[in-house]
């Protein structure tokens, strides 16, 4: 199984940068014990303020990371409304509704995408119908979205993750799907973080790194894959 970037994506943004973290072994959502409980109410509460720092303007489109992901989605036909994940994360921090306890593996996911303003997304990796990629949308790829009855296809031209059997997320890293989505009985995660320029690629290699590391200790996970795609490197083996 294989995760590719589409040349088509890279032809629209050449400098995008894809951090890919592939896991197994992922517990239930329940904290074991109440130390590893406060350890992540601590995690994310630190994360909450943390994210203060990307917050300049107490309107949210003119904070500079919501600015440059507007930016990189006005490159691209969306749904209307549609906007990067990170946004709301930040629009809840913005309005003094920090981001609280969801479950640990999930607690751990905001806390990095809060410190680091970067979105992150996690997929069920054994859902995947053949390969997955990142690429632009035909227009006719099925696709229910998290939270509705009907089918909503992507956009002509897209950007989309798709496999064979459809769409897994749309404009980009806004929507997920039903089919793919992490639920209670996901054993194995694949977990993706994004920049669409060379401008964070550090800060996208400590992010990741943290993440890592935050998710074997924790959480007790195996790695499966942990890669970093650029257009000089559009494919990598997901197990």
């Amino acid at each position: 199984m294989k995760f590719i970037a589409d040349d088509a994506f890279w032809k629209i943004f050449p400098k995008a940068s894809l951090a890919v973290l592939c896991i197994e072994n992922v517990r239930g959502n329940s904290a074991e014990n109440p130390e590893q409980a406060e350890f992540l109410a601590g995690l994310l509460s630190e994360a909450n303020l943390a994210a203060k720092k990307y917050l300049v303007s107490d309107v949210i489109s003119e904070n500079p990371v919501v600015a440059y992901w507007r930016s990189a989605y006005s490159r691209f036909p969306t749904k209307k409304g549609a906007r990067c994940s990170i946004e709301a994360l930040l629009k809840r921090v913005l309005h003094n509704n920090p981001v609280s306890n969801i479950s640990p593996i999930v607690d751990i996911t905001n806390s990095i995408s809060l410190k680091y303003a970067f979105p992150i997304g996690a997929e069920d990796l054994d859902t995947f119908a053949g390969d997955l990629h990142l690429g632009i949308a035909k227009g006719d790829e099925s696709f229910l979205p998290l939270g509705s009855e009907k089918e909503e296809p992507p956009l002509p031209g897209e950007v989309i993750y798709y496999d064979e059997k459809g769409a897994v997320c749309r404009c980009w890293n806004w929507r997920d799907g039903v089919r793919t989505c992490v639920t209670d009985t996901t054993v194995r995660e694949f977990i993706i973080m994004e920049i669409p320029d060379d401008t964070r690629k550090e800060e996208l290699k400590d992010a990741l790194a943290e993440l890592q590391k935050l998710l074997v200790d924790c959480l007790g996970v195996n790695v499966l894959s942990s890669n970093i795609l650029n257009s000089d490197r559009r494919e990598i083996s997901l197990l």
